[in-house]
């Protein structure tokens, strides 16, 4: 969501003012929107005018992937010529399995069709029981280590990232574990730009660059979970509550917050973790989030409980609730506290006590002149028509009274008092207005976020280690710094060199001790990296992030195509290195 601040009145923007709207009623994109399984559903696109050319790009498609040319075909004839990527995909894999099968044991006939079998092996193939019908006879003498090498390399795994995985992830690990760390270290390589090619791994169904790989690689670490008992298949579509609190305020009573939760195995840190993105997003999304963060329940909670606008986002973490606390001191929590000169103006007619999300655009300047011009219009209050139409846009753009009948924007210092950053955060530098807005827009609220985290002072009492992913301005920073924990080592990850600025400028401002180190691309940041970087600081604390939103937000009429979209895709980006942490640190102790 790009920031204009020399437009007219944005009309293209769709702006949610309701207090808590739920999912189901916000429309919904129907192009390119993953399914619980990971298939891709393309809907309302025009039918291609040739199906010869449409069957020839696709299995052109799968042969450059590494498949035979003969298998994508009969896949494609047998399940039907308007079937899905992923469905042809799961054809392919099971034709493979099939074929690798006969020559081994010279049982099974490749070409035969697979109606015979059931129609599970498409979906859900137990990982664990791949190795049980695999030379029996000659098992029993082997030990739990050599067998489960056998298994991987009876996968398709090299005996090098068998090894690697089996080091790494202990003695114990499961075949379902180990696969796990080789996928994700398969895809870390494959897309790192400073390795040489003739090391790099083969292209295949799990490390290729294509997104929809990824996102399918995804989809089958989704049902090895499933099947490892972490979440029940018909588990009800996640929906948003009401009241927005998450699992609980400031003003509770911290005795009786919400309810314990149990995390999943999987989840339990450290390191912890903390992913944020925006709560209205098209219908499917948050279950998509969850499912590829270990199945955490997320957290739902609107900032205008803790200051005067509204920010309805969704948080998922493995964090305790317990013994939370706010930061001091606490935000007024409406306009009039907090912007005190507005009283004067303020007309009895406008009813807001809050101001609605905050976006990177503002108001035109040609829109508070008509405002004004249509108020000025009458002696006494202006008609209901009128009223409602100045309150709708004071609404849509977060307008204050500043005079008699004028109404102005939010300056960006009173952005950075809502959102609890320093004052001038983001002033100077060389930085505009514009980027200003643009950067701000796109950032945490602070002292939600530090409410959060607070749960990490007690148990980081020397300084905590930072993995920061889609940095922005550094709200994570601000917050933990704001909370009194110091910050021994911040690695950075921030695309915008504008805010790499911003987050440098305020490190060295407020006197930081520790270590930051910026990257300007998650995609980027391989296994390798991850693991040196880990060894030099003494690994990781904290994993926290907010990937784009741009195609998940209401605000978006263009390309709301969810985590498909070109640039909220880069979610699987934080899972992918999450997954990559998580390994790293299960598999070796730091000092």
């Amino acid at each position: 969501m790009e920031s204009n601040a020399s437009g007219d009145d944005f009309g293209d923007i769709d702006w949610n003012t309701e207090d808590e709207l739920e999912i189901s009623e916000i429309p919904i994109s129907t192009s390119n929107l993953p399914t619980p399984g990971g298939v891709t559903i393309v809907c309302n696109g025009e039918e291609s005018s040739s199906a010869h050319s449409s069957n020839s790009k696709l299995i052109q498609h799968f042969v450059g992937m590494g498949f035979p040319d003969k298998l994508v075909v009969k896949a494609i004839e047998e399940i039907g010529e308007g079937s899905s990527e992923g469905k042809i995909l799961d054809t392919v894999l099971t034709y493979l399995e099939l074929q690798n099968s006969s020559e081994e044991h010279g049982c099974i006939d490749s070409d035969q069709s697979t109606s015979g079998y059931d129609e599970s092996l498409l979906h859900d193939s137990d990982i664990d029981s791949w190795s049980d019908d695999d030379d029996e006879e000659n098992s029993d003498d082997l030990s739990e280590s050599e067998k489960k090498l056998q298994t991987l390399q009876k996968m398709g795994y090299s005996v090098d990232e068998a090894t690697e995985a089996m080091h790494r992830c202990g003695p114990d690990a499961s075949i379902a574990v180990l696969t796990d760390f080789i996928c994700a270290a398969q895809i870390a390589r494959a897309e790192a730009p400073d390795l040489p090619a003739e090391i790099k791994p083969k292209a295949n169904y799990t490390c290729s660059q294509n997104g929809k790989l990824k996102r399918r690689l995804y989809a089958e670490l989704d049902n090895r979970k499933k099947q490892r008992g972490m979440v029940g298949e018909d588990s009800e579509m996640i929906r948003l509550p009401k009241p927005m609190v998450g699992f609980g305020l400031p003003t509770d009573d911290q005795s009786s917050i919400v309810r314990e939760r149990t995390l999943p195995e999987q989840a339990l840190g450290p390191p912890y973790f903390y992913y944020e993105n925006v709560a209205l997003t098209p219908k499917g999304v948050w279950d998509e989030i969850s499912k590829c963060l270990y199945y955490v329940e997320p957290e739902f909670v609107d900032s205008k409980y803790f200051c005067a606008a509204a920010r309805k986002r969704g948080y998922v973490h493995n964090l305790p609730i317990q013994k939370r606390f706010p930061l001091r001191p606490l935000l007024p929590l409406n306009i009039e506290e907090t912007f005190p000169l507005t009283k004067r103006w303020w007309p009895s007619w406008d009813s807001r006590t809050y101001l609605n999300c905050l976006q990177t655009a503002i108001g035109s300047a040609k829109l508070q002149d008509r405002i004004r011009k249509a108020v000025e219009a009458y002696d006494g209050e202006p008609p209901e028509h009128v009223k409602k139409y100045v309150i709708d846009q004071c609404k849509k753009w977060n307008l204050l009274w500043v005079g008699r009948n004028k109404v102005a924007p939010l300056e960006p210092d009173e952005f950075e008092l809502l959102l609890g950053f320093p004052r001038n955060h983001t002033r100077g530098g060389g930085i505009s207005r514009t980027d200003r807005y643009k950067s701000l827009g796109n950032s945490f609220q602070v002292n939600t976020v530090a409410y959060h985290l607070s749960v990490l002072k007690p148990l980081f009492p020397d300084g905590i280690n930072i993995l920061s992913l889609f940095s922005g301005i550094g709200g994570a920073e601000v917050a933990l710094h704001r909370l009194g924990i110091p910050l021994n080592n911040v690695v950075s990850v921030e695309k915008s060199e504008i805010n790499r600025n911003i987050v440098r400028s305020w490190w060295e401002q407020t006197n930081q001790k520790g270590n930051l180190i910026d990257f300007d691309d998650v995609q980027t940041l391989d296994a390798y990296k991850i693991e040196s970087l880990a060894g030099k600081i003494g690994g990781f604390d904290l994993v926290v992030g907010g990937s784009p939103c741009n195609n998940l937000a209401g605000s978006n009429r263009v390309s709301r195509d969810g985590l498909e979209g070109k640039e909220s895709i880069l979610f699987y980006e934080y899972v992918r290195i999450l997954d990559t942490v998580k390994n790293i640190m299960s598999g070796r102790r730091f000092n």
